[in-house]
Parts: structure tokens; C-alpha cells; sequence
């Protein structure tokens, strides 16, 4: 008896695994074996929803809806898996259930390469709940940093050839793999999180320098540039870096392209959303899917966008985010509504070249949301 990832569920139903490939004309036999690398934490993410207020205290919650998968760095690269990318992570598993579960869910559900991961023995999953209410969430993690591997090993400071790869950025801290990362040739693509010392200093970023693109929400953008406009964020981050793309939530998302002045706004799709959890790492996964392949940058940003849009509608960070069959049952659906703005819909006319020929129709059923379900070995 074998406890199987749900997660797996999805790669048949929702499109993960389908044949798309949209790196396809650009492959060569002496071109990279991986597309996107990345590294950072895996949690369990155990998700509820359906909350009509923060729980209160000295009481007892019910919620109408919850789910558990991978979450942490898995959210993103799921979402890349996904959309056909060659994923590798390395990352450190527990050797506990939760650690099983998180490893076999992305090499046997999704597809990515764990061959750089390692399992620690002794070592608990970290774990994060999270309560979505009112369009928000609230989250409770607990873990332990994982101890470091016992011996010399590229784990991660030699990362493998890639076109691309993913870093999340803190301040005055400079990791040694991004620097080779893109020695070797990746485009390398950053974010960064809430800076807690309150300083918001860009020179502190110092491995920008090494970024094809950076990709702050508007508030980050506007504190390390010391604007008051997102948009004026983007063209100042636009002068350190080669791409700066600052997301406005509600509003969408903005980018410039430093080395051509070429600027684009995308609005956001209003969805019903059920889980934000992940949504800001699907957004990124869509932006390198499109950059990687060599799409206009407007183009790239209304695929961030709609991918983002996508994954909130389900719940959890990587059993939420879309593959391709979940993307052409969406261009079907609104393109079937007599009530659709005309240009609107032409900002996503470029999917029509892309999309697979997908058979079923929109809404489509994705994983079963929980730890899994015991079936014979």
C-alpha cells in the first residue's frame, strides 16, 4: 500500500502534463535539458476556505471548503511543470508523511526533476495553514530551517544548465548559484518578499545585478525606489535591471523594458476568487513561460495575468495553478459570451495559435484536494 499524491489526478484531467510545449520550436539537441531551476522551501499548506470572518477567539470555526498540497516553492514550480516547462528544484524533504507526500506529488503528479532534492532524515515538513476569508488570507507556519547537506555536493550552489531560473531575493544576502546560474546562459528571474528591517534598500538586493527580470507587487516597488506610483517604480527598477514588471493586485500589473523604453499594462481578470494562496507564483511561472519562449512583453504579461486569475479560482498554491486544457476551456467559454468586450478579447487573441484542441468544457474538474488516498501498490 502506497499513500499517492492527488496532485497526480490532475496531470490527466486539467492539462499538467498535456503535449504542449511552448519552448517546442526552440529546442536543440545541444540545448539545455532543463528550462527553469529553482530552489527554496516546500511546505505542507493546508488550506481552508469558505470563512465568513477571521476565527474568533475562544471559538470554534467550521469551514465550507479545504485542501492540502505542496506548497512554498512547490507552488511555482508546479505552475511551471504545468505549462510544459522542464522543471528542477531542489529543495529539502522531511522524511516524515508530509515530506512523502510533498516528494511524490511533484515527481509522480507534476513531472519535476527532484534529482538535485535530498531527504533529510529526522527533520519534520514544515507545515502552513491558511484561512481565506473575504478575499484575504491568514497564515500559521511552523518548521525548522533544514540542516545543511552532510557533505560537498551542488546542492544548490551548482545549478544545473538552464534557459531560466527563479530566485527570491533578501536584502543584504547574495547567494552564490544565481551569480552561476547566470554565468551559465539562464535568464534569471527574481522577487522578493516584505524587508522586516524596514530599510528598503535596493543596493542591498546585490544580486539583481544578475536578474533578466524582477517582478516586486506594487508596494515593494514603491518603497525601494521611494516613489509613490507603481508606475514610476517600474521605470526606476527599469534602470537597474533589464525588465521590471511591478503587479497592482486588482488593477493588473505594469512593465517596462529597460533596454527598449517599451512599456505595458495588462487589467486584471475579474474571477470569484476562493484561495489567493499562490496566485503571485503563478503570475511569475506565466511571465517566464513567456519570456523564455520569445512572446511580446504585453503578451507576456496578460498570460501572468490570466494564469494568476486561474489558480485563485481553486484552492491551494500548486494544486490550483492551470495547465494548458484549463486554459483553452477558458478562451472557449468567454469567447462563446455575447456579453464579452471585443477588445478584450483581442488582448488574448495570441493564445489562439497556442492553444491545444481541448475537449471539454469549461468549468474542468481538477485534483481531489487532500493528502491522498490509499490504493493497491
Amino acid at each position: 500500500m502506497r499513500t499517492h499524491a492527488a496532485s497526480s489526478d490532475h496531470a490527466a484531467q486539467s492539462g499538467g502534463s498535456s503535449h504542449l510545449d511552448p519552448l517546442d520550436g526552440l529546442r536543440s539537441p545541444d540545448g539545455p535539458c532543463c528550462d527553469v531551476f529553482l530552489t527554496g522551501t516546500v511546505f505542507l499548506d493546508i488550506i481552508f476556505t469558505g470563512l465568513d470572518s477571521a476565527p474568533v477567539r475562544g471559538t470554534e470555526s467550521w469551514a465550507r471548503g479545504m485542501g492540502s498540497s505542496p506548497g512554498g516553492v512547490a507552488n511555482m514550480a508546479t505552475a511551471l511543470a504545468r505549462l510544459g516547462l522542464r522543471t528542477s528544484l531542489a529543495a529539502a524533504f522531511g522524511d516524515d508523511h508530509y515530506g512523502e507526500y510533498c516528494w511524490d506529488a511533484l515527481a509522480q503528479g507534476e513531472g519535476i526533476d527532484l534529482g538535485m532534492s535530498r531527504t533529510v532524515p529526522g527533520w519534520h515538513s514544515p507545515v502552513t495553514v491558511s484561512m481565506a476569508y473575504e478575499g484575504e488570507r491568514t497564515m500559521v507556519s511552523h518548521g525548522h530551517e533544514a540542516p545543511p547537506p552532510a557533505g560537498p555536493g551542488p546542492f544548490p550552489q551548482c545549478p544545473p544548465r538552464a534557459r531560466g531560473a527563479i530566485a527570491a531575493l533578501a536584502p543584504g544576502r547574495s547567494e552564490e548559484w544565481i551569480a552561476a546560474a547566470a554565468r551559465g546562459g539562464a535568464k534569471v528571474f527574481a522577487d522578493v518578499g516584505w524587508d522586516d528591517t524596514g530599510r528598503w534598500d535596493l543596493g542591498g538586493l546585490t544580486d539583481l545585478e544578475h536578474c533578466e527580470a524582477f517582478l516586486p507587487n506594487a508596494e515593494e516597488a514603491m518603497r525601494y525606489t521611494r516613489t509613490d506610483c507603481p508606475r514610476a517604480a517600474a521605470r526606476a527598477l527599469a534602470e537597474k535591471v533589464p525588465v521590471a514588471v511591478v503587479t497592482l493586485g486588482a488593477e493588473g500589473a505594469y512593465a517596462v523594458d529597460g533596454s527598449t523604453g517599451e512599456t505595458a499594462e495588462v487589467p486584471a481578470i475579474a474571477v470569484e476568487a476562493l484561495d489567493p494562496t499562490g496566485a503571485g507564483d503563478v503570475f511569475v511561472a506565466g511571465f517566464v513561460t513567456g519570456t523564455l519562449a520569445g512572446w511580446p512583453l504585453a503578451d507576456r504579461l496578460a498570460f501572468a495575468g490570466l494564469t494568476a486569475a486561474l489558480s485563485v479560482q481553486e484552492f491551494g498554491g500548486s494544486l490550483s495553478a492551470p495547465g494548458w486544457s484549463e486554459i483553452a476551456a477558458w478562451w472557449r467559454q468567454v469567447r462563446a459570451c455575447d456579453a464579452q468586450d471585443p477588445q478584450a478579447l483581442r488582448r488574448y487573441a495570441f493564445l489562439e495559435e497556442l492553444l491545444p484542441a481541448a475537449g471539454r468544457p469549461w468549468p474542468l474538474r481538477r485534483a481531489v484536494p487532500t493528502i491522498g488516498f490509499r490504493t493497491p501498490a
